[in-house]
């Protein structure tokens, strides 16, 4: 088993408790927003009185943080839909720097949203505030020149990933591997039994989560859609369930699952984690939400749908052989840049727990077909699970959000005694 560090709050970080600090967030993805919480209680439970100011959305703000502007509805993905939004980004960076300027807060913490927290980056950088990026953004994975940005502008690097932290501190950043905020949260949410029951006595559960982001529910729904009714016509007797985010998704999902007469899913909405507990397989969009599918060891297929010029670009900017979190962890070397495409009877299929379709053709057959396997072979099930528990042990160690507080607190703490001794 992988053995985290463990960041003990010395005397000199406890001293922080007595004077109230003030952290600055910036988290744009819902599932950043959900970290950052999480960081922020962490924090205040080892310094009580800390304040807490930024961006981020309704989960930061229930944790008490000072929001300047809710971010999780701009959560966009590629150029356009960035630049669409752009002026609206720019009025929040600007309102973010002013901020920092006129409050000067102890600490930037930065969770995930790269193209946007470059920005902040560079702001606190710029005035001299310690920054922290929790949850860094995959550069490792699609676009290593922006590791520049991270060396230049960021102080803390802590890393999810044991081998993000031996990617980042070969090239130069003070990185520390801290754990995946993920387990955290899967083993710290209590499950909803009754629901967990009423959805296993319709039949065996197969979990279709389309994400959390809109653009990816329309986009890849579809496929998952066909894909369930393929397993529907083989085995009627299982029990569909998408999982929604919020309102606007199962509203979504239950618009497109009306044009199907004759594919019976239940909607379950904001219970995404106890949908996945429900299930014995699931077909998912590739996401964070694979650590959880692996904390509750659910034989998982991946969908990712982009377009044919997207496919045709990530394959050549892609630095990584796998674009599930789950597949590079099991990997022996996750740097292997050969393009891969799933295929049970190719070598190296073997090496993969969770078949992954990133892709613009449809792979809704294969798919099912896959998912029908787990389903009538008992045997290669329990094999799978198996593998699945043995990735579990090794990777999903809870602690993340205690260990990057007491990393923060202690870094803070080492600063401020530097600036002491200079000032002496």
């Amino acid at each position: 088993m992988n053995s985290l560090p463990d960041h003990g709050v010395s005397a000199s970080s406890r001293r922080l408790g007595e004077k109230p600090r003030h952290v600055f967030f910036s988290a744009g993805e819902p599932s950043g927003d959900e970290h950052a919480a999480a960081l922020l209680a962490q924090l205040r439970q080892q310094c009580p009185g800390l304040k807490a100011s930024g961006l981020g959305g309704p989960h930061l703000a229930q944790a008490g943080c000072e929001l300047l502007a809710d971010m999780t509805p701009l959560a966009v993905m590629w150029f356009a839909r960035a630049l669409w939004h752009l002026p609206t980004f720019y009025r929040l960076f600007r309102r973010a720097r002013a901020h920092l300027k006129t409050q000067r807060p102890d600490a930037v913490v930065l969770v995930d949203y790269p193209g946007f927290n470059w920005h902040v980056a560079r702001a606190a950088h710029e005035l001299g505030i310690p920054t922290f990026y929790y949850c860094p953004p995959q550069v490792w994975g699609w676009a290593q020149h922006r590791v520049r940005k991270m060396r230049r502008w960021v102080e803390h690097v802590l890393c999810c990933l044991p081998f993000e932290q031996q990617w980042y501190g070969r090239q130069g950043c003070r990185a520390v591997w801290i754990g995946h905020p993920y387990f955290d949260h899967v083993a710290g949410t209590a499950a909803d039994r009754q629901l967990i029951e009423r959805l296993q006595s319709q039949g065996p559960v197969v979990a279709l989560l389309p994400g959390s982001r809109i653009q990816e529910v329309k986009q890849n729904l579809p496929w998952l859609l066909d894909a369930a009714g393929k397993l529907h016509a083989e085995m009627p007797q299982v029990h569909l369930v998408a999982a929604a985010y919020g309102s606007q998704h199962a509203e979504l999902i239950g618009r497109q699952v009306a044009e199907r007469p004759g594919l019976p899913v239940t909607v379950v909405t904001g219970r995404t984690l106890d949908v996945i507990r429900a299930a014995r397989v699931a077909l998912a969009v590739s996401g964070s939400v694979s650590l959880e599918l692996l904390y509750c060891q659910v034989p998982t297929v991946v969908f990712y749908r982009v377009s044919p010029l997207a496919w045709w670009v990530q394959h050549r900017v892609k630095r990584v052989r796998y674009i599930t979190l789950v597949n590079l962890l099991a990997s022996a070397d996750p740097f292997l840049q050969a393009p891969f495409t799933y295929d049970p009877e190719a070598p190296g299929a073997e090496e993969v727990p969770f078949p992954e379709y990133l892709t613009w053709r449809n792979p809704a057959r294969a798919a099912a077909a896959r998912v029908l396997d787990w389903l009538q072979q008992p045997e290669l099930y329990e094999r799978q699970r198996r593998w699945l528990a043995r990735l579990k042990e090794q990777y999903a160690q809870t602690g993340a959000c205690r260990r990057a507080a007491e990393y923060i607190l202690q870094a803070l703490s080492g600063s401020e005694c530097r600036r002491e001794q200079r000032a002496a």
